[in-house]
């Protein structure tokens, strides 16, 4: 969030978007912002559709976890955050798949258990921290000055890793597709489903500590999940959906990135209310076409 001066409100909201993007730091998180928009979009697409909507929202827990562990031991939150969410997603899969715990009770354990552990790590050493315990707490669960400081050496970490992500969704899309719709057809084929799911899971945790700049770690599931929902409100093939879903991510992210910059609000929650906003309105143009 940006604070806007005198000069800047005597200005039109054009010549007020202009000032700001003259600022290297507003073009480095717009940047980033559309980069993790268009590989959340994609991801939302399949976990949707394979009913994992919801790891989202665990995973992003471990991730807030794994940067309170970086902040009280002075490592940078990226080099702990990556591999931890990472590995939490994969063993996620493991658990589920061989029965341990099912599904939505692990997921439930991962939200609550990570999401405890962080919150008491940062009270315990509140030193370590760069702000105040409150400031550092809100800039993890809801996104907030993150995306306007974000360096040259982060933008370049973001588009490498969204362009892993993006090759895999590109080269791997046809078997994404038969993994997606029906594990056990493309296992009948011939196809290694399960080394699928897991680089599934894998990028699941890539994209989810990658938008925890953009929108904190409890809105990290409406990023992911409602530009997939408004593309399947209008559209049925997997083909269009994943475009149209890559197109609203984008529209719907960069445009509350510009409307935080412009009203000095929140930069999660507005990014979240604008999708919020562009699912409403697809659920009433479906509601009209029925009609």
């Amino acid at each position: 969030m940006l604070y806007i001066s005198p000069m800047a409100l005597s200005l039109g909201w054009l010549d007020t978007l202009k000032l700001y993007l003259s600022y290297p730091f507003v073009r480095y998180a717009l940047i980033a912002g559309v980069l993790i928009s268009l590989c959340a979009g994609l991801l939302g697409v399949t976990l949707v559709l394979k009913r994992y909507s919801m790891i989202g929202d665990g995973l992003s827990h471990v991730a807030f976890g794994a940067m309170a562990i970086a902040a009280v031991t002075g490592l940078a939150p990226m080099t702990v955050a990556l591999p931890v969410t990472v590995a939490a997603a994969v063993l996620l899969l493991l658990a589920n798949e061989r029965g341990l715990i099912k599904g939505d009770a692990a997921i439930a354990m991962l939200s609550a258990g990570a999401l405890a552990v962080g919150y008491l790590l940062l009270n315990l050493f509140p030193s370590t921290g760069t702000g105040s315990l409150s400031g550092d707490v809100c800039s993890s669960l809801f996104g907030s000055t993150s995306m306007m400081t974000l360096s040259p050496s982060d933008v370049w970490l973001c588009v490498i890793l969204c362009a892993v992500v993006l090759g895999f969704f590109i080269l791997c899309y046809h078997r994404i597709f038969a993994v997606t719709f029906d594990q056990t057809f493309a296992t009948a084929t011939g196809l290694s489903s399960r080394v699928y799911n897991f680089a599934i899971a894998a990028v699941s945790g890539v994209v989810i500590v990658m938008a925890m700049k953009l929108v904190g770690a409890l809105l990290i599931s409406a990023l992911i999940i409602f530009p997939a929902l408004s593309s399947m409100r209008l559209f049925k093939s997997f083909r269009s959906v994943m475009v149209v879903t890559a197109i609203l991510a984008v529209a719907g992210s960069l445009s509350g990135l510009i409307l935080s910059l412009l009203f000095s609000t929140p930069t999660g929650a507005t990014v979240v209310v604008v999708h919020i906003v562009i699912f409403g309105i697809f659920s009433i143009l479906k509601m009209i076409l029925k009609r």
